[in-house]
């Protein structure tokens, strides 16, 4: 746990099922979270253990590659099943492919998929936290300013529910109409394909898919989506998924476990209608 005031934290961390101590490193330049600054904490502890785990997100994927390179080891990432300590699954070609592979380097670093893999439970365990040196902050960077999305909603990682929209809805204008009452109805986050983004209706961090965020809600609402493999690779993961389209053809119907032929424009104000 590598952060500034993070004993709160630490304390969570420790009552999760399965870990059985938690390092602490409390310092001021590691309370921003910058790459260089974790990455250096991660290598003075990596050498003393087999694997070291990440998620992959944005975040694990800007520092793993770094503790990887200073360890002289391959990354393996985003896996999704662990098959023994050195054999792992991972998704490949956008997802139609499952890749087992196997590493015989002796520090395993691994990007996980959050999304393959049920949450650990919250409470329960009883782990011994210790306090760990800091290490000496980077010289080469400095945290400069950050500038957070505030949202009603639920983030689209995370959440039980996600709507999502494209390009058949039109606009930006028909989007936030049309699937904002939906979302709020349902609790939902609100995602979106690459060809919505692309067309501007929705912002970047709405994009659910390969060059998106990768979601496994238990409800996947896709509207107006063609079924893209780009956008499949991010979704594919969730437990039911309702997929309104006009086209009988579309592939997000080979994949939906409910499909709805239907004029979104319609089906949209009448599926709220009924909420």
């Amino acid at each position: 746990m590598a952060g500034g005031g993070c004993e709160a934290a630490a304390q969570a961390a420790s009552r999760i099922p399965g870990v059985s101590k938690v390092l602490v490193a409390d310092a001021p330049h590691l309370a921003d979270g910058l790459a260089e600054n974790l990455a250096a904490q991660a290598l003075a502890l990596a050498r003393n253990y087999s694997h070291v785990l990440l998620p992959a997100t944005a975040w694990g994927k800007n520092l793993a590659p770094r503790l990887a390179a200073k360890l002289d080891v391959a990354q393996l990432s985003d896996v999704t099943a662990v098959v023994s300590a050195d054999t792992f699954e991972r998704p490949i070609y956008a997802g139609n492919a499952i890749a087992t592979v196997q590493t015989a380097d002796p520090i395993k670093v691994i990007t996980v998929r959050t999304t393959a893999f049920d949450a650990a439970p919250a409470s329960g365990g009883a782990a011994t936290v210790e306090t760990i040196p800091a290490v000496a902050a980077a010289g080469s960077c400095r945290f400069v300013s950050r500038q957070l999305t505030k949202l009603d909603r639920p983030e689209l990682s995370g959440a039980r529910i996600v709507v999502s929209g494209g390009r058949g809805l039109g606009s930006g204008e028909n989007y936030t109409k049309l699937l904002e009452p939906l979302a709020d109805k349902l609790g939902a986050a609100l995602g979106a394909s690459r060809a919505a983004v692309d067309a501007g209706f929705v912002p970047n961090d709405y994009q659910v898919g390969q060059t998106g965020k990768i979601v496994a809600p238990q409800l996947y609402i896709a509207v107006g989506i063609s079924g893209a493999i780009q956008h499949l690779a991010g979704m594919t993961d969730s437990k039911v998924i309702v997929a309104i389209n006009k086209d009988p053809d579309a592939p997000i119907f080979s994949i939906a476990d409910y499909g709805l032929v239907a004029d979104l424009f319609e089906a949209i104000p009448e599926f709220v209608a009924s909420l």
